[in-house]
């Protein structure tokens, strides 16, 4: 059975495709996602110009997940933009993620994204792995006023990736800008930044960049995605959608984050160390959940955790 969902009315046959991250830079990689059984394909965040990224090593796996400093390498909006139409080939939603280094590189990204051949934009305020530049979705002032601009020049469904809240007065206090400016849906978690492991054996850090720190992700951070999920549930006016990200390895996991709220979910870690075999196995492992606690959609679960 396909457990059928939808972000900002856009059909997904089932709840679970990629994170913009792992895999999704070059043409190759994303048609790669299209033929894979992600239920959607996420771009890379675009920034204007094309970037290497960060220096390498910049990626490491850990016994729970990952720690990473990439620094957005990607083609730049106007590759992206003529991959898209290539992409629509494989039938499935496509999403543009936009990562622009200023406010003015976000209204252009975005205006150009306008007349492309995406179905949603995914805008991210929270990169924590940009030497110099800090999360815009820690300033409210500032998450604010790019909203405030970028709302009056979208056109199509815009979605916010949003970073890691811990404070009941940050959620608060984001959810009111997120429902002032009518944003579509959110997708949360992006890594939390400035994590540090260290190789004992070694004596040093495992990721070059930064001094070492990065952004932590995998089974370390699906508590703190869960928490994300069913706050924003609690907060967001309900056409505002949520997607899931953090510590998605298993079908389980996908039905907790449903059940906080979401109604789909993004694979970030998994999918770098299991590469595209992950949707096939995810979405079956889901299926047997839902079926066999006796659920026919996921509307029928949506939201529904009890309390104790």
């Amino acid at each position: 059975m396909s457990y059928k969902t939808s972000i900002a009315g856009i059909e997904l046959k089932h709840p679970i495709f990629n994170a913009a991250g792992p895999l999704c830079v070059s043409l190759e990689e994303l048609h790669a996602i299209g033929y894979s059984h992600s239920s959607a394909i996420t771009t890379k965040s675009m920034t204007i110009l094309p970037r290497d990224g960060n220096p390498e090593p910049r990626y490491y796996e850990l016994p729970y997940g990952s720690i990473n400093s990439m620094g957005l390498p990607n083609h730049g909006y106007l590759k992206y933009i003529e991959y898209l139409p290539q992409l629509r080939a494989h039938g499935k939603p496509l999403i543009a993620s936009v990562s622009g280094l200023s406010l003015a590189d976000n209204m252009e990204i975005i205006r150009a994204l306008n007349d492309a051949d995406c179905d949603l934009i995914e805008l991210n305020v929270s990169c924590p792995n940009i030497v110099g530049k800090p999360q815009i979705g820690y300033d409210m002032e500032q998450t604010d006023d790019v909203l405030s601009s970028v709302m009056k020049v979208v056109r199509k469904p815009l979605g916010v990736k949003l970073p890691p809240y811990f404070d009941f007065v940050h959620y608060e206090q984001i959810a009111t800008l997120l429902n002032k400016h009518k944003v579509r849906f959110v997708s949360c978690i992006n890594s939390p930044g400035n994590a540090l492991y260290i190789d004992a054996d070694r004596e040093c850090a495992v990721i070059k960049p930064k001094g070492g720190f990065g952004g932590l992700g995998g089974t370390y951070i699906k508590p703190i995605g869960l928490a994300n999920v069913r706050k924003f549930f609690e907060l967001l006016h309900h056409d505002i959608d949520i997607v899931g990200v953090g510590g998605i390895n298993n079908g389980r996991d996908v039905f907790e984050y449903v059940l906080a709220g979401a109604r789909a979910v993004q694979l970030g870690t998994i999918f770098m160390h299991e590469k595209h075999k992950c949707f096939a196995r995810i979405v079956s492992e889901f299926d047997e959940v839902m079926a066999k606690k006796g659920y026919g959609s996921i509307e029928d679960v949506r939201g529904k955790l009890r309390g104790l």
